[in-house]
């Protein structure tokens, strides 16, 4: 009777929604406009792929709501703590879920946050049951099984490919064209298996053993194991690390500030997970274990080798090292014999351990230590905002991170400590104040002199160094129709930094407010502030001084699907920056038009621009093809256009084709140095296969 009680409110909740379907699959799911709408500012190109690589894995083998762990469902971003918590205790009053439908009775399950959810999780009791097949059978008979072929070009010639004009001359080495090829074949808590490949424009395409090249420029492959047993997880190959707050190791993505204004300000410990993208440098090779010691204790063990490109330099004014190098170099270009020289010029061991204690649900504790030794010293340039950077060949990081949910406070930290002294600190809370209002505020400090190489916790800048701020968030829900996302953050770098000659400040705040009417509709409009301390120089004092700049970016965004075939999106960005008495504006208006038939979808871009100055770029979401994001930067004056046709062959098989041109009307040359193109427009192509291997 209870169960029939709650289908039949559940039922009820449905059919007073407005005519709205809550379908638990929907087969052309927009993953890349899940992404771009709910986590990127977009004002950066930023690599994409971890996370789609996750989020497109529970995609296609949803979470099980009447199972999921507290942090399986914090790793989704989508729901709150007090979400989470109101799920759990549903589940254990009233027992399993029957339907997804049921969500719409559970406090604080609103519309738009089910909208998000459901392609991500499932309630199918088949999901709880023991697969005891043999391994070798599970993996060949698992359906997220699958192979991608991808080939593109940029169609105007590039200086770099011309034929040279003197026999001085610098050119590259391989062709235009760019090919990559990926196989993967996984089942979350289960296995993961797959290699990556790619030849970038340029590179050669040879076999050539003595140099560690075959055929294409780079190579990744990893095989995991997990649930053997009380080994939680063991990975052979290419790999990354996620522990804490990722202070010390930050694997998969940090979504850092965004729209998502609460959800994201934690991070969720995933420990070991396979690298799968072809960024060619800061993951790590080697093997790595996780063993349960108890039902409370899990110990995680890791050793990595990996050559990476460095510049290797000697003599000069240095006095403590014969050989040295300034950075690892990590664009994974080898085209030139300059490139091809730096080309995995130096070793890097990384050694350590992890252990991850969980009472229950809703606590956490952990310590990290881990050793770097590199091949070949490690030496900045003698430029004063170097003074505290890391050098030598050997550096250690020690550190611990915490979690606890306390009633409707979900509170987290991670602190750690590098082999000089420096210390890094970071903690938070995520709550909510009323069932309408949700609120995170994060604080961190790091040190001008804490060194640590992957991690990627909650920071204004793009490494855990010199730093120190704070940032509140909060998510209001006026009704079903309108909910308010803000967040403001406030820092301080206590030391020099690049192009700022002075300890420097900065804020900035964002607020978007989010209309969904129905399925059909989304409009939302975004405001964005920031001002930051930069270098300005003065005739006067022969000499730079330290003024703040500020930002102002706007943004609109209207969706409106037209039936099932016909979906448009408009958006209107517009931006202005402020230096002293500089004033410099950009804008940019975009129209999508996507249309379905059966098989074929059609996506289309016409978008015009006129940007002044770098500060003023426009990035837009530009839809790709799988496992592709194209973020471009519009920036100058100019249009630019794509056309993607996805074509489904039969049941196994997945065909995409990509043209996309930019026409620029305040240059005649595009690109410098050898990427120079003579002319005002640019023209790239990519074509793609997938084959489903079951």
């Amino acid at each position: 009777m209870k169960r029939a009680r709650v289908f039949i409110l559940a039922l009820t909740a449905l059919l007073l929604c407005e005519g709205k379907t809550l379908a638990q699959k929907e087969e052309q799911f927009d993953l890349e406009l899940f992404i771009e709408e709910l986590f990127n500012l977009q004002d950066e190109d930023i690599n994409y792929e971890d996370l789609y690589e996750t989020l497109l894995t529970l995609y296609q083998n949803p979470l099980n709501l009447n199972t999921a762990n507290t942090y399986e469902l914090q790793s989704l971003y989508v729901l709150s703590s007090i979400q989470i918590q109101n799920l759990q205790n549903y589940i254990l009053e009233k027992g399993k879920l029957i339907t997804l439908y049921e969500l719409q009775v559970i406090e604080g399950f609103d519309f738009s946050t089910i909208e998000r959810l459901k392609p991500f999780v499932t309630v199918d009791s088949k999901d709880a049951l023991v697969d005891d097949r043999p391994l070798l059978q599970r993996i060949l008979e698992e359906r997220n099984n699958y192979l991608i072929s991808r080939y593109e070009r940029i169609l105007n010639q590039k200086k770099g490919n011309s034929p040279k004009e003197s026999p001085d001359d610098s050119r590259y080495a391989g062709s235009a064209d760019k090919f990559y090829l990926r196989y993967r074949v996984s089942k979350p808590n289960d296995f993961s298996i797959g290699f990556t490949t790619e030849k970038d424009a340029g590179e050669q395409f040879y076999w050539n053993p003595k140099s560690k090249t075959y055929f294409s420029d780079f190579w990744s492959a990893h095989f995991m194991l997990e649930n053997q047993g009380k080994w939680q997880k063991l990975i052979v190959g290419d790999y990354q690390l996620q522990f804490g707050q990722g202070l010390i190791f930050g694997a998969g993505f940090g979504v850092g500030k965004g729209s998502e204004t609460v959800n994201t300000a934690n991070r969720v410990t995933l420990g070991i997970k396979p690298y799968t993208s072809v960024l060619e440098g800061g993951f790590l090779r080697g093997t790595a274990a996780s063993y349960t010691l108890n039902k409370k204790l899990t110990a995680t063990a890791f050793i990595s080798n990996l050559k990476q490109d460095a510049n290797l330099q000697t003599g000069g004014n240095n006095e403590d090292f014969e050989s040295y190098f300034s950075a690892i170099q990590l664009t994974g270009m080898h085209r030139t014999p300059t490139e091809l020289a730096n080309k995995k010029q130096v070793g890097e061991t990384v050694l350590g351990m992890n252990l991850n204690y969980r009472p229950n649900d809703r606590t956490e504790a952990g310590f990290i230590a881990s050793t770097n030794h590199f091949s070949t010293p490690i030496l900045r340039s003698d430029k004063p905002y170097n003074n505290f950077e890391f050098k030598g060949q050997s550096n250690l990081n020690m550190g611990v991170y915490g979690k606890y949910q306390w009633k409707h406070f979900l509170l987290f930290g991670e602190s750690a400590i590098s082999k000089s002294g420096g210390i890094g600190a970071v903690g938070g809370f995520t709550t909510s104040l009323t069932p309408r209002v949700e609120f995170a505020m994060v604080l961190r400090s790091y040190q001008k002199n804490f060194h640590t190489f992957r991690g990627t916790s909650f920071a204004e800048g793009s490494r855990n160094i010199n730093e120190k701020g704070v940032y509140w968030g909060i998510k209001y829900t006026l009704n079903r129709k309108f909910y308010l996302t803000a967040y403001y953050d406030t820092y301080h770098f206590p030391w020099l930094r690049f192009r700022v000659d002075a300890p420097s400040n900065g804020h900035d705040y964002l607020l978007r407010l989010n209309y969904n009417p129905g399925s059909r509709i989304k409009l939302y409009g975004q405001f964005r502030r920031e001002f930051k301390d930069t270098n300005v120089s003065s005739e006067t004092l022969n000499n730079n001084i330290i003024a703040s700049g500020r930002k102002d970016q706007y943004l609109i965004n209207l969706e409106y699907a037209s039936g099932i075939r016909f979906s448009f999106k408009s958006r209107v960005q517009f931006s202005e920056y402020r230096l002293i008495t500089e004033k410099t504006m950009g804008y940019a208006f975009i129209q999508d038009a996507v249309y379905k038939n059966g098989d074929w979808i059609l996506s289309a871009r016409m978008a015009l621009f006129d940007t002044e100055g770098s500060q003023n770029r426009q990035y837009a979401y530009e839809r790709d093809v799988l496992y592709a994001f194209s973020i471009p930067a519009y920036s100058g004056k100019g249009i630019r256009n794509y056309l993607l046709v996805q074509y489904k062959a039969f049941r196994k098989m997945d065909l995409w084709a990509r043209i996309a041109r930019t026409t620029y009307y305040d240059r005649n040359e595009i690109g410098t140095g050898l990427e120079t193109i003579n002319g005002n427009k640019r023209t790239e192509v990519k074509f793609q296969v997938r084959y489903k291997l079951n």
